[in-house]
């Protein structure tokens, strides 16, 4: 990229995963992207370092001289006190970093399904955070957590697959095929409590589960459809909140979307979450997002400083 580059270091830290995008400029006044894929933000350490050292490692990797660059972020655990953007740009300084805009990823998932305009949007991951935006101001719904919350989310499915698996094994519970994926995949059933408190990614192992609880329920599997159709549910009920807290009125024009591949993958999740939200809040348009993950952190950027969404974004510049 040159021994002096301008652009962008744009960052979406997720639970399961981190996607870093380089947009540099060329030499002839186009761009040139460079998109990385990273491993997961662990929430339980502080998670602006770990944006920090993502961005560094990358740099020394890719030889990326210094150059002027600005750093967004949308990141999964950030909470206000967490944000802490200045101690973040004097440790990037060094490489050329001259500003660093960062965020909630719900705000950046925001700003990707529905842009600027008002509504609601539910981003959906190994956990869950749903954003409403409007006349009374944002309200976020849930995204505490895959121990107190995240209800709908991966890690939610994948806890109920696994739960109605070992209730099947005891009798306690309905016969489901998902006591076979399980077996599959964790081993004997017996032990799975054991191998799976004992894993250090178990938060991962468990959200991953939920793709055999949307394998079971295409399948037909009575017990995954119902996980699914709760999640849906659950995930429905966030949204309504969300729409009706940020000040929506009966009549009133706004938007529900989705953001995360769990939404995207899970047709039967989808589908139905369209059809309750659709049933509950009559006349919104529930429809799929406008753009991706990284083009709601790009969007930070750009964000104009009267939109509700402004006071949530944390900016430090030299």
């Amino acid at each position: 990229m040159g021994e002096h580059a301008t652009g962008y270091f744009l960052i979406d830290g997720g639970q399961t995963g981190t996607r870093l995008r380089i947009e540099s400029s060329a030499g002839d006044g186009g761009r040139v992207i460079d998109d990385r894929e990273l491993g997961p933000v662990r929430t339980d350490r502080p998670v602006v370092e770990q944006i920090g050292q993502a961005v560094r490692g990358v740099v020394d990797e890719a030889g990326i001289g210094s150059g002027d660059w600005i750093l967004a972020a949308g990141i999964t655990g950030l909470t206000p006190q967490a944000a802490r953007p200045s101690a973040l740009l004097a440790s990037l300084t060094d490489i050329g970093v001259n500003a660093v805009v960062l965020s909630h990823d719900s705000v950046t998932a925001y700003l990707a399904a529905n842009a600027g305009e008002p509504g609601v949007v539910t981003a959906v991951g190994t956990g869950v955070v749903t954003l409403g935006v409007g006349r009374a101001g944002v309200h976020r719904v849930d995204g505490w957590g895959y121990l107190f919350g995240d209800a709908g989310s991966a890690y939610w499915m994948g806890r109920a697959g696994i739960d109605a698996a070992l209730r099947a094994l005891d009798g306690r519970g309905d016969a489901t095929v998902l006591q076979e994926h399980a077996a599959d995949l964790f081993g004997p059933l017996p032990e799975l409590y054991m191998v799976v408190q004992g894993d250090p990614a178990r938060v991962a192992l468990v959200a991953g589960f939920a793709r055999m609880v949307d394998e079971a329920a295409r399948s037909g599997d009575v017990v995954a459809r119902r996980i699914v159709d709760d999640a849906a549910a659950e995930l429905a009920h966030s949204a309504v909140t969300a729409l009706a807290r940020s000040g929506h009125r009966p009549g009133e024009s706004a938007r529900i979307s989705w953001m995360g591949s769990v939404m995207t993958a899970n047709d039967r999740l989808r589908e139905r979450f369209v059809e309750v939200v659709s049933e509950r809040a009559p006349g919104v348009d529930v429809a799929p997002p406008y753009g991706r993950p990284l083009d709601g952190v790009r969007g930070l950027i750009d964000l104009d400083a009267g939109h509700p969404l402004s006071a949530e974004v944390h900016v430090a510049r030299l």
